[in-house]
């Protein structure tokens, strides 16, 4: 891939005492898939993306809550303009990896408003003949599909959930501008990944293991082929904390960002996310000092433009 092409829609009255307002957030998502796409109306943007007889599963971050995860209301704009698209709602599955993450973002209360689905790869399972196979062994804990079992290979290899595998068809990537201590974000890249899979233990403990991992299952053909559009939730960039909202470390940036290559969204979220810290007087000076190993490991493997001179920022007016 010789570049790459990020659209960025920003509306400063997006935010409402940090709250996301649905008709804002509604227009913001019509100007980035038209500008994205080329395209005169959001039905023939959709259509050079997915079709109406495609399962499409939104796929959030949810752990982090409704206020520094994957907003809700980006969320119900995507749906509604799938709606007007013509997919129907019962073929729109929200997801995650975890259905009580899921739930206590709202999500199922989202989804029973407009008739979707919510689902999650742990509660859904995982499939036996799709995996991510790792010389790393690591130890099955409940949940995983070879939990339990104690034949010699037990531990290497990472499954594919089944809603990849067996029911969702296309996958729009909704992530939050939120940080990350081992990929420096929770983007799009590793939060689709270490959700499609079971025993990820094993890499979350060490930046160069994370860093292999996240692109050689990105790659796999039963997740990164499924891909039909990244969407950056970036109305609030949280440039401290992990996994917990911390909102008092946040900044309100009004974007949403648009690109169908997740390494140069990723490349430009840390790099915001640096920009904020700097302007707040936050120096890191311990931790790790390789996160771009991830994003050069993907562009490896073509997932991606990881170089930053070679990506293109366009504003959707």
């Amino acid at each position: 891939m010789s570049s790459a092409r990020v659209v960025i829609v920003q509306d400063s009255r997006a935010l409402e005492a940090l709250s996301p307002r649905p008709e804002i957030i509604r227009d913001m998502v019509r100007r980035g898939l038209l500008h994205f796409t080329r395209e005169s109306t959001e039905a023939a943007a959709w259509r050079s993306l997915l079709s109406t007889q495609d399962v499409v599963g939104l796929k959030v971050h949810a752990a982090p809550g409704a206020n520094s995860g994957t907003r809700p209301a980006v969320v119900a704009a995507v749906i509604e303009s799938l709606r007007d698209f013509g997919v129907p709602p019962r073929q729109i599955v929200i997801w995650d990896k975890r259905l009580a993450d899921l739930k206590s973002s709202g999500f199922d209360t989202l989804a029973k408003r407009y008739g979707a689905r919510v689902a999650a790869s742990l509660e859904t399972g995982y499939d036996e003949k799709n995996f991510y196979d790792s010389a790393l062994p690591g130890q099955p804990v409940f949940g995983d599909l070879e939990f339990g079992r104690s034949a010699a290979n037990v531990g290497r290899r990472s499954f594919v959930t089944k809603l990849l595998t067996k029911k969702i068809t296309k996958i729009i990537n909704l992530t939050p501008l939120f940080n990350h201590n081992l990929t420096g974000v929770s983007g799009s890249l590793s939060t689709l990944a270490l959700a499609s899979v079971d025993n990820t233990i094993r890499f979350e403990s060490h930046f160069s293991r994370v860093a292999q991992a996240v692109p050689e299952i990105y790659a796999l053909p039963a997740v990164g082929e499924h891909v039909a559009l990244h969407i950056v939730d970036a109305l609030l960039c949280q440039y401290q904390g992990e996994e917990r909202a911390l909102l008092h470390y946040s900044a309100a940036l009004n974007q949403l960002r648009f690109s169908n290559d997740p390494v140069a969204l990723d490349v430009l979220s840390l790099e915001e996310l640096d920009r904020q810290r700097r302007a707040a007087n936050i120096y890191l000076t311990s931790g790790n000092t390789n996160l771009m190993e991830l994003y050069r490991n993907a562009a490896l493997l073509e997932l991606g433009v990881s170089e930053r001179a070679r990506i293109r920022v366009e504003e959707a007016r």
